[in-house]
């Protein structure tokens, strides 16, 4: 099992474009449609569980809205054997140079 690392909003902007990374965005579809940081997948929290599309190999960095269901997501998912980084403050306290705002880049 794998620990649950927490990292700044900050470092989102060092995982996007790795290749040993997948950024999971949490918040429902119609959130993530309005914004979110360049490259994140949508998966909603109450989905995440039982998501059968998580890449092996790779630290999922998840994100919310302020931080506390993506460390549960986290938390879950370190348990099945994932490396797993939750952004403490979540997408609130993100202001890096990834942000899309309503499609735009």
């Amino acid at each position: 099992m794998f620990p649950v690392e927490t990292i700044s909003a900050k470092m989102l902007d060092y995982y996007v474009g790795r290749q040993d990374a997948v950024i999971i965005d949490l918040r429902d579809a119609e959130e993530y449609e309005k914004s979110h940081v360049r490259e994140a997948v949508n998966i909603p929290y109450e989905q995440f569980e039982n998501a059968r599309t998580l890449p092996e190999g790779k630290v999922l960095v998840l994100y919310c809205e302020r931080g506390g269901a993506s460390l549960k997501a986290a938390k879950t998912a370190a348990k099945k054997g994932y490396m797993t980084r939750s952004v403490i403050g979540g997408f609130a306290a993100y202001r890096g140079r990834n942000l899309v705002i309503s499609g735009k880049s």
